[in-house]
């Protein structure tokens, strides 16, 4: 994987783990800010998955 694809998916990664942490500091969007969450962490794991492709390990 190459750098700036990693940096973005672990950014989206740390990113949705914050929002889960203030998840219940925000009175009224709890579910919202959470599902926020889910969706970034579900983003940051879909691009090395599917994003960038197999790579042929010659194996």
């Amino acid at each position: 994987m190459s750098v700036f694809p990693f940096l973005v998916a672990m950014a989206l990664f740390v990113f949705g783990m914050w929002l889960f942490g203030i998840a219940d500091a925000v009175p009224g969007f709890e579910a919202l800010v959470f599902f926020g969450g889910i969706v970034c962490v579900s983003l940051a794991l879909a691009i090395p998955f599917n994003v960038l492709g197999r790579r042929e390990s010659g194996v």
